[in-house]
């Protein structure tokens, strides 16, 4: 494969160091090497810093930043994470050099053709943005690669969601007062989720067709769509995280050129792993 296009690969952490390191190894071992690496530091107290500088030293494609921005809404009253790292992740794509942007997240890993294969499907069908799916996370996969052609029988189009029925997905998950007349912007989420008046601003809260977290897009992109915070997003989960799912649809509303395939390349460290995920692919790991 042509690897000359340049591909930002940027890791938001956030007191993240006991899986930090596996999460870039993953990255690094990716079977495209044309990468810049960005581990983007939000402000951890742990020892995160030492161990990006220990890969620094061996992998001139990977930097270290520190934000200099903080997230003031970061955690809310019950200790959870609800900025899921949206400064740090705006902070970093301006940072970054490549013609496409991709993330991992620091708790996870990705199969080493991750990259790869988002890089040819993005070229393929000349997307604007592009997301597969995950496997539950599991130290046996890491260094392993998905065999897309054999899973897919050569025809891609059998594992995809095309631009239209996403587009359709988001006009449908848009509530009636989130259409851009209506001041949303000042009304707290806390609102916004609670009935009755949830329909209004939250129509429908199922999952986008992909890993949201980890969308690939081209650079161009971030000169008008962003990271934005909680009670700014039009397609946040019920949670009011969302962050991602926030961003992709705003790329499909924005584009039309959004494209999900079902092709399990992310390695996620859900609290409820399903190993028979992993069974139902096994012969597709290599």
């Amino acid at each position: 494969m042509n690897q000359n296009s340049l591909i930002s690969v940027i890791i938001p952490t956030y007191n993240e160091g006991p899986t930090l390191g596996v999460a870039i190894q993953s990255i690094i071992d990716q079977t495209y090497k044309n990468l810049e690496i960005i581990v983007v530091d939000d402000g951890s107290t742990d020892n995160t810093k030492e161990i990006v500088q220990e890969f620094t030293r061996k992998d001139s494609r990977v930097r270290y930043l520190e934000c200099p921005y903080d997230d003031p809404y970061r955690v809310d009253i019950r200790g959870t994470n609800i900025g899921v790292g949206w400064v740090s992740r705006n902070f970093a794509m301006d940072q970054s050099r490549g013609e496409w942007i991709t993330f991992q997240d620091a708790d996870d890993a990705s199969l080493i053709n991750r990259i790869e294969v988002q890089y040819m499907l993005a070229v393929k069908y000349d997307a604007m943005c592009i997301t597969t799916s995950w496997l539950p996370f599991d130290e046996g996969l890491l260094g392993k690669k998905l065999d897309v052609e054999r899973i897919t029988q050569g025809v891609l189009e059998t594992a995809m969601t095309g631009p239209q029925e996403i587009y359709d997905f988001m006009k449908s998950s848009k509530g009636f007062l989130m259409s851009g007349w209506f001041p949303h912007n000042y009304v707290p989420f806390v609102f916004k989720k609670r009935l009755p008046t949830r329909p209004l601003f939250l129509s429908r809260l199922d999952p986008y067709p992909g890993t949201d977290g980890v969308p690939f897009f081209r650079r161009e992109t971030i000169k008008t769509i962003r990271f934005r915070p909680r009670d700014k997003r039009v397609w946040p989960s019920l949670s009011g995280r969302g962050v991602g799912r926030d961003h992709v649809l705003q790329l499909a509303e924005t584009y039309n050129k959004n494209y999900s395939f079902k092709l399990p390349l992310y390695l996620w460290r859900t609290k409820t792993p399903d190993k028979n995920i992993i069974a139902r692919y096994k012969d597709y790991l290599l």
